[in-house]
């Protein structure tokens, strides 16, 4: 066969295969406006399938996320989870762009498809690891901090606060997490908690190694606070003063003063038994101190649950494999056939 014959026989190929796609389109939008969902459903997928083996990402994600948005207007949430699952597939299958297209395009589009579904939504939860997980590749090992924003005013709208408060605490926006702090705190802490609520939040973002978040947290909780009221030093609260302390010694970088702080504030520190993990980790990460092997503290209760214990986790990834791995894997793998 000839080269002629070759480019021939391949453009009757695609321009058939156009056609095809076309009748489908055609057939999709028919199904939609007769209100037969489970029918456009599959013929989402179908498509899904075309465009993937031939490698038109951007057709494919436009079609997705188009659907979703009309499934979820028609109430068919299952139907558009199950395509905001293939969107994110389609956007690992497609990897990062260069530098010079929108790689952050999605981030907000996945956040409004996620705020389109209700809590009740089997699929949900697994769309939201799926989508942190894939914007890693976009913003270092804990996601892209926009994604955790909009997912943090998702929960918080739904009264979820323990998974608001997580997210916030991954947005890098410390003068946000400090306004949501201080709600938390006078709506469901008592008067001698003001203080735990900041520090726990304070030293989790340090370990995180986001110190300015930890900073701009820390100044909008004291200075707008009612039960604190001040934007200097001294305050009242003992453990206040420790991270007022602990944010100057960090610039010397001194493990002899960061020890001293920490034998200084001892009797306040044991308030909560995770303070000591997080102590641990910030010494290792400013000072280059080198922790005792020892069996780390229990997680954390009340109304903080478990999922910080999930967020330490990820804290100990640099140092041994992430204990957590097998389970992750197991919820991203619940994703529709």
């Amino acid at each position: 066969m000839t080269t002629a014959e070759i480019a021939s026989s391949s453009s009757t190929s695609n321009s058939t295969g156009q056609r095809g796609v076309g009748r489908v389109l055609a057939k999709l939008s028919h199904s939609l406006a007769g209100g037969e969902f489970y029918e456009a459903h599959m013929m989402y997928r179908t498509l899904y399938f075309r465009y993937t083996a031939q490698k038109r990402y951007q057709d494919c994600l436009d079609l997705l996320f188009d659907g979703a948005q009309k499934l979820i207007a028609k109430e068919q949430e299952g139907s558009a989870a199950d395509l905001c699952l293939l969107l994110v597939d389609t956007l690992e299958k497609m990897g990062p762009q260069p530098e010079d297209t929108d790689n952050f395009l999605w981030v907000p589009r996945l956040g409004a498809l996620i705020r389109g579904l209700s809590s009740g939504t089997v699929e949900r939860e697994t769309l939201i690891q799926r989508a942190i997980k894939w914007s890693t590749s976009l913003h270092g090992q804990y996601g892209h901090p926009v994604l955790h924003k909009l997912i943090a005013h998702v929960f918080w709208t739904e009264g979820n606060i323990e998974a608001a408060r997580h997210h916030y605490l991954l947005c890098q926006d410390g003068s946000l997490c400090g306004r949501v702090l201080i709600e938390i705190s006078q709506s469901r802490g008592f008067q001698s908690e003001v203080d735990l609520f900041l520090v726990q939040a304070v030293l989790q973002q340090l370990s995180l190694k986001d110190r300015k978040s930890a900073e701009e947290t820390f100044a909008e909780y004291t200075r707008y606070h009612p039960k604190i009221l001040k934007d200097e030093f001294p305050y009242q609260e003992p453990l206040v003063n420790f991270c007022y302390f602990l944010f100057r010694l960090i610039d010397t970088k001194s493990v002899t003063g960061f020890r001293a702080l920490q034998k200084l504030y001892d009797p306040s520190l044991k308030r909560d038994t995770s303070f000591l993990k997080y102590a641990t980790k910030i010494g290792v990460v400013y000072f280059d101190e080198q922790p005792e092997t020892q069996a780390g503290p229990p997680g954390l209760g009340g109304m903080f649950g478990d999922i910080f214990s999930r967020l330490m986790q990820g804290f100990d990834e640099e140092e041994a494999e992430d204990q957590s791995t097998p389970a992750r894997s197991q919820n991203v793998n619940n994703e529709l056939d």
